[in-house]
Order: structure tokens, then C-alpha cells, then sequence
């Protein structure tokens, strides 16, 4: 990903949504000895995952779901968004785009092929925005996958849940193997997402990450931003932990964005018992963080301009108010079938852009230092 390209390309893609010695050697070969039977084991285990895992009843109702039956190959890089070619920072992002399938043109199945091309190009300008918030701190890895229509993947995630760790195990799941054997090589990473990348988020935190505690225990945060993690959920993973300041780790980071005549109209991404984080000033209580603590924004033109976005935690509702910027009425019209009149879903990254940034580095410098 390129800066440069940032200021040419945000705006088409708000435009677009609106319409992933002997003795030494002896002990050299017992290591070596040691790890190629710990990967044997995680290879086994991931083969009898995929092997017996149980499709749903649900699934075979989604039109196109026989797609999944043949698998990507991500060790082709024409499955990866970006894959980074000097691996000079000591933290990885694996960052993964949010719903673009189907919202510029009529999806022919509830699922898109892998090579589909405006997903991939709407991909692209999703993350140019979005990812790029990482790419100081970390290298970039962003791959594609085949995302699901916003109507299929809501009434998934309100009918048959269970569905959603089938689908996930298809491809997501696929594409983290494959990173972790042969990208990773022992970093500390970040997981991120925005929208549909963050409920895949929520699922490979809630269940692969089960399944991989030695990959959690080397996660220095996860940023499922613009899908809601409860305090439900929460209760069911006891392996995972919401963020409580600035700088803990191995944590989830998680808002979603409104004005405050949002409150009691229908969001899609916000459910009962939400959770949300301050992404300015990092409290989770209502502390109130006016538009001077905001130290960069990002605007239509891809350009920084500060002091433009408060925040404040609505505690009742968990999601962040933001009650300094004024959306305009077609946005408001454009949004309001799934977000709600004041929803900033599509600014959730871009209205504290710098402050996300810097607590990257934080939460970074923190596991580090550990």
C-alpha cells in the first residue's frame, strides 16, 4: 500500500459503499526436533478440524456456496491484497476488508468468487483507508476472501451462528494457516477488520484462537472495529479480554461510531450488551474527549485535518458518540436502512485516524517491553 495513493482514492470508495561443538549440534537437532513435531501436531490438528467439520443445514440455502468447494491458494500472491516486501517493522497486521460484495452492483450469488472484480477493487480503497492506519507500525499482510451480501451474512449471523464457523474454517481459517507456517516466522502481530472483516474477526478469536493458544499468546491486540463485541460474548470466551486503556495487549479494541440522534434507531453492527472503547482519549467510561485531544482526521481528500471528531462513550448503548461533525442528508438517507440516521459507520477508522494510529505504536511498544 501506498501513502501517495491514499488522497486519490478514499473518496471513491465512500462513494461506492454509499450506493483476511557435538553437544551444541545435539541440542540444535532436539530443538529442531522439538518444533517439527509441535508443527506436526498443529498441521495434524488443522487437518482433522477441516476434515470434520459439520455443514449446517443453513449453508447449503446460501446461493453460490458451492464455490467453497474449491479451496484459495494462498500461497499464490494473487490472493493477497499486499503482501509486504521488506519485513522491516518487528509486528504484523493481518488486516481484512469489510462488506463490498454487492454494494455497487447486484450480487448474483449471496457469496463472491474469490477473483471477483469489483470486490477486489473496492477492497482496495476499503483498506487504503483503513489499513493504512498500521502501516507505520507493522508489516501489511491483507488477503482476500470471499465475502458474503450484507442481507446473507446478517441473516446468518441471526439464524444459524453455527454457520459462520463453517464458512470461516473455508477460507479465513485457510489463509491464517498459511500465514502462520510460512509468513509469520515467530512475530508479534495485530489482527484487524472493519464491518464483515471484524464479525470474521470475532469468530477467529472466539474460535480458531481457541484452537491455537500458542498464535494468542503472541497477538499484541485485535482491532474488530464497526461490529459489536459483547460482554455476552465476552462471558462465553474467557480466553479473551476487552481493552481497558491505551496500552494493554493482547486485548480486543472495538467501537462503533454514531451521532447522538442514533440512539434508539436500528444498527445493524451495534447489539445488546456492546462494548466499546474511546478511541481518544481510551477510556471505557463516559469520559468526554473533545476535538483538541483528536489529532488527526481523515477528510474526503484523503488529507489530515485535526481537531475535527470528539468522542464520548455512551455506556447504556456501547458505541462511541460523536457529536462535533454533521452528516450530510444523503448520507443519512444512504445509511439509514441498515445503520441508522447518525451512523458514522463508514468514518469508524477515518474520524480518529491519527489517534488509532499512535495506539498502534502504543500497544505495540507495551508488548515489547513485556
Amino acid at each position: 500500500m501506498r501513502k501517495r495513493t491514499l488522497k486519490f482514492l478514499l473518496l471513491f470508495i465512500i462513494m461506492s459503499w454509499f450506493i483476511a561443538g557435538c553437544g551444541n549440534a545435539t541440542a540444535k537437532q532436539e530443538e529442531t526436533q522439538r518444533i517439527n513435531s509441535e508443527e506436526a501436531v498443529t498441521e495434524t490438528k488443522d487437518m482433522e478440524r477441516n476434515a470434520e467439520a459439520v455443514i449446517p443445514e443453513y449453508v447449503s440455502n446460501i446461493k453460490g456456496i458451492e464455490k467453497y468447494d474449491e479451496k484459495v491458494d494462498y500461497s499464490d500472491p494473487e490472493n493477497w491484497m499486499e503482501l509486504p516486501e521488506n519485513l522491516d517493522k518487528p509486528v504484523d497486521v493481518v488486516y481484512l476488508y469489510p462488506t463490498v460484495y454487492g454494494t455497487v452492483e447486484t450480487a448474483v450469488d449471496d457469496i463472491a468468487d474469490i477473483d471477483d472484480v469489483s470486490m477486489r477493487m473496492l477492497a482496495i480503497y476499503a483498506a487504503v483507508s483503513q489499513a493504512g492506519v498500521f502501516e507505520e507500525s507493522c508489516n501489511v499482510y491483507i488477503p482476500y476472501y470471499r465475502q458474503f451480501t450484507v442481507d446473507r451474512l446478517l441473516d446468518m449471523i441471526e439464524n444459524s451462528p453455527e454457520s459462520l464457523y463453517y464458512c470461516a474454517s473455508q477460507d479465513i481459517y485457510q489463509m491464517l494457516d498459511y500465514y502462520f507456517k510460512n509468513l509469520n516466522e515467530g512475530r508479534p502481530f495485530i489482527l484487524a477488520g472493519h464491518s464483515q472483516g471484524s464479525v470474521w474477526l470475532t469468530v477467529i478469536l472466539e474460535d480458531y484462537m481457541k484452537e491455537h493458544p500458542e498464535y494468542l499468546e503472541n497477538m499484541v491486540a485485535a482491532y474488530a472495529i464497526g461490529y459489536s463485541v459483547t460482554e455476552e460474548y465476552l462471558a462465553e470466551n474467557p480466553h479473551l479480554k476487552f481493552a481497558e486503556e491505551k496500552d494493554d495487549t493482547g486485548v480486543i479494541v472495538s467501537y462503533n461510531t454514531e451521532g447522538p440522534g442514533n440512539k434508539n434507531q436500528y444498527n445493524c453492527v451495534v447489539k445488546e450488551g456492546a462494548l466499546a472503547i474511546n478511541p481518544i482519549n481510551w477510556k471505557r467510561d463516559d469520559t468526554y474527549a473533545p476535538t483538541a485531544e483528536n489529532t488527526g482526521s481523515l477528510d474526503l481528500k484523503g488529507e489530515i485535518i485535526t481537531h475535527y471528531a470528539d468522542a464520548r462513550v455512551d455506556t447504556e448503548r456501547g458505541v462511541v458518540i460523536c457529536d462535533s461533525v454533521e452528516l450530510s442528508q444523503e448520507t443519512k438517507e444512504a445509511l439509514k436502512g441498515y445503520f441508522g440516521t447518525e451512523s458514522f459507520h463508514l468514518q469508524d477508522y477515518s474520524l480518529y485516524f491519527m489517534n488509532l494510529q499512535q495506539n498502534v505504536a502504543d500497544r505495540i511498544n507495551s508488548f515489547m517491553e513485556q
